[in-house]
């Protein structure tokens, strides 16, 4: 029993752990907002430099640039009907952002209750070498008892601190990102619409 709860601790350590860096390398602003497809946004004057804006948006696949390209492909369309579009295309790329974010927020609140098991598994291990007569093999496996207590516990609070600290951080910077695309179509959009008006 000791073991199987010592080993699930570990397994959701590393899966906490993986997402955490996957998370970092996926929610990096250049991965999702380029730098490049902002300068190219702020030149936009011409029908030229839509086109332009267009390719580089689909040579650097991200979140934003395929908001960019969808906004582009429906500038005929009234500036409501785009903006539409646009808001049902973020809400897609918003949950692809946010995916395996959920994972460490369970292991945030599973990994202490697995300690908690393992703690009562290790008090139960205890008071079972506690008898009338004390041998050195009772107090082995009091020692024992005790030993299984503190190990899962700790065990149980190492794996749900980084976790909480990874979704807490990553939730942010998913929300930090999504209005920072929304403000940039929505600048793209007023550009685009007053200049053909």
């Amino acid at each position: 029993m000791k073991t199987t709860i010592i080993g699930v601790l570990i397994a959701t350590s590393l899966i906490s752990m993986f997402l955490i860096v996957e998370r970092s390398i996926a929610l990096r602003r250049e991965a999702v907002i380029p730098g490049r497809l902002i300068e190219a946004q702020s030149v936009c004057q011409t029908q030229e430099d839509l086109l332009a804006l267009r390719t580089t948006s689909n040579q650097l696949p991200s979140p934003y640039g395929r908001l960019l390209s969808c906004a582009i492909d429906h500038l005929h369309l009234p500036r409501e009907e785009n903006i539409e579009l646009i808001q049902t295309r973020a809400r897609a790329e918003v949950s692809k952002l946010e995916r395996g974010i959920v994972v460490l927020e369970i292991v945030t609140g599973v990994a202490p209750l697995l300690g908690l098991v393992g703690t009562i598994f290790g008090l139960i291990t205890l008071f079972q070498g506690m008898g009338v007569e004390a041998s050195n093999e009772q107090y082995a496996l009091f020692s024992e008892g005790i030993s299984i207590a503190l190990k899962a516990t700790l065990l149980g609070l190492v794996v749900a601190i980084p976790s909480l600290v990874g979704w807490s951080y990553f939730n942010r910077k998913v929300e930090t990102l999504s209005i920072e695309m929304e403000n940039l179509c929505d600048e793209f959009l007023r550009s685009q619409y007053r200049r053909s008006a």
